[in-house]
């Protein structure tokens, strides 16, 4: 669901992350060393612990490293409270506070830092933002002037700096700031883009649909760059190109929230506005989107500083929740997505699978209760948003409640008239339930039906063929099926151990061998893998190999149910071994 909610904003993934770090580590601080080297000051208590320097240092040094920003915050805080002078206590103190949404704290921290560091990027960013907010455009402008510390740094206070020029009234100062951004070619997206921005802001409708079509050229994957120019185009007199703009991106997210709600307003004929409302909200826009893109490519901690920022510029900005939200999830921390995909605006076109990705971060938390509770209620609400169905019955079927994920999947089903290519999915998971209760026909109708939507879909050639070989049916057209998902996913471990395993299962023990060697090379650490391949080595002759596999598919946490038949294999091979291990057609791992 997260996958849906975000979208690419530009081809910078190669080389953000990277800009990101360079960008942190360039200030002009003293060396860690000078926090690791101070004495340690007992100046108070922690529940009846004495608060030390090295303490508390080291405490921020490892709730950062479980990327844990709110303790880590608070750490080296405590570190600074006792160590005052120290500008890498300072520094790091500002930017997880920072990072972790505290404002008002981190303002005044960077207040410090500016006078101590007047070229502190991050700090300038901070209080040039603040400026921006309290309607103090030239003292913006002025803090975001400065040169940056590399490319990510130079985009950054430049786009900014534009945005503060046009909340002066001056378009054509900020037009030039932009014309001077010269670095790397992933610029041309954002620099073309905020041009676009602005234009439309000054009301230069012809030039800002210019700067729209230029940004996207360079990038018709941006979510942000194709609602901006369909919008443009739109007010312009021209829906059927703001129209045809939106089926392009379709081609590759269909069904976006975000545009399905701007198609639905241009069709409607009613006027239409654009993206960013006043200059806070397009400095607002400039902190989303590098955030955005620095956040999907590793630099977790820069990220959140943008987002954070971007969100206190405009706190109804739903694409900046959403991504750190995302960024949270992908830091484990499900609660703190929970609580800042819950303040997203009701009205807002991606309330709705914000909701969803707040059921399935329940269940990531082992919360099952609340998260079947929390998506049974959108179900309720509305049974024919298969999002909120397939969420549902995804949940239950990771938790292997196969009755109650048939129910939840037939429920979405009965709501469809004429399934579409794009509704494969929830008839394969349906037949996935079904397999796993031993109700065969249904199971095989639903994976046809499937097919049916989408003939070459590797997973389900895979699972289907998989279930008929197992179970001793139409062998020709599944081993077919099987040899067919892995040509269309050659790299799929998981999919190539269902080719070796349909050898096995057939007795054709020298192609099980080879095929299963190859998928033990792509995923070296699946227990069942490991456990097929020595099973094909015992029927080789190879039986020394094959007691190897099979300590092997011990020692990686089989399922508990896999583990005593694979210690009876390593005590007695296979010949004391009458029923071979089942064919895991039912596994997530052979595509279910």
């Amino acid at each position: 669901m997260m996958r849906r909610l975000l979208s690419s904003n530009a081809p910078t993934r190669m080389t953000l992350a990277a800009l990101a770090m360079a960008t942190v580590l360039a200030q002009p601080v003293q060396a860690e060393t000078a926090a690791q080297a101070s004495e340690p000051l007992g100046l108070g208590t922690l529940d009846g612990l004495p608060i030390t320097l090295s303490g508390s240092y080291l405490a921020g040094r490892l709730a950062g490293q479980t990327n844990d920003l709110a303790n880590a915050a608070a750490f080296f805080a405590e570190a600074l409270d006792e160590d005052p002078g120290n500008p890498f206590l300072l520094d790091r103190t500002f930017v997880l506070k920072l990072a972790n949404g505290d404002l008002d704290e981190a303002l005044e921290y960077a207040r410090r830092l500016k006078q101590e560091q007047p070229d502190h990027f991050l700090a300038n960013l901070a209080l040039g933002a603040e400026a921006l907010k309290l309607g103090e455009p030239a003292r913006a402008a002025e803090l975001l002037s400065g040169p940056g510390r590399g490319p990510l740094a130079d985009l950054t206070r430049g786009l900014a700096a534009a945005w503060a020029k046009e909340a002066e009234g001056e378009t054509d100062a900020a037009l030039d700031i932009l014309s001077r951004l010269k670095g790397p070619d992933w610029y041309t997206v954002f620099v073309t883009y905020h041009s676009g921005l602005i234009q439309d802001h000054a009301g230069r409708r012809e030039a800002a649909i210019q700067g729209f079509a230029d940004a996207f050229a360079a990038d018709q994957g941006a979510l942000r760059v194709t609602d901006a120019y369909a919008r443009a185009l739109a007010a312009g007199g021209q829906p059927a190109e703001a129209l045809k703009i939106l089926a392009e991106y379709d081609k590759i997210l269909p069904d976006h929230p975000v545009l399905s709600a701007t198609r639905k307003l241009i069709e409607s004929g009613e006027p239409i506005g654009p993206i960013t409302a006043s200059p806070v909200t397009g400095a607002a826009e400039v902190l989303y989107g590098l955030g955005a893109a620095i956040g999907r490519d590793g630099g977790e901690e820069l990220a959140a500083v943008y987002l954070q920022l971007a969100l206190d510029l405009d706190p109804r900005a739903d694409v900046a929740a959403v991504a750190l939200a995302g960024l949270f999830d992908r830091l484990g921390k499900f609660e703190r997505s929970i609580a800042t995909l819950g303040k997203i605006d009701p009205a807002s076109p991606l309330k709705r699978d914000a909701e969803i990705q707040i059921g399935l971060n329940y269940n990531a938390l082992d919360n099952l209760e609340q998260s079947r509770l929390h998506l049974q209620a959108l179900v309720d609400e509305d049974p024919s948003d298969l999002e909120a169905v397939i969420a549902l019955g995804n949940v239950l079927r990771a938790r292997k409640l196969f009755p109650d994920c048939e129910a939840a999947y037939s429920a979405g089903i009965d709501t469809l008239s004429e399934p579409e290519e794009k509704d494969w999915t929830i008839f394969y998971y349906r037949g996935i339930c079904r397999e796993r209760q031993k109700k065969w026909g249904p199971a095989e109708a639903d994976l046809r039906k499937a097919l049916e939507l989408f003939p070459e879909q590797p997973l389900t050639l895979n699972y289907l063929g998989y279930s008929l070989v197992d179970q001793g049916l139409k062998l020709p057209e599944a081993l077919d099926m099987i040899r067919k998902a892995v040509e269309l996913r050659p790299r799929d471990g998981y999919i190539v151990d269902s080719l070796g395993w349909a050898y096995y299962r057939l007795g054709r023990y020298e192609e099980a061998t080879e095929q299963l060697e190859r998928a033990v090379e792509l995923r070296p650490e699946d227990p069942v893998i490991n456990d097929h391949l020595g099973d094909a080595y015992w029927k080789v002759g190879r039986t020394i190999e094959a007691r190897f596999q099979w300590n092997h598919a011990r020692d990686l946490g089989p399922e508990p149910d896999e583990l005593p038949k694979i210690l009876k294999k390593i005590e007695n091979g296979l010949r004391e071994t009458p029923e071979m291990p089942a064919a895991q057609a039912g596994s997530d791992k052979n595509g279910g």
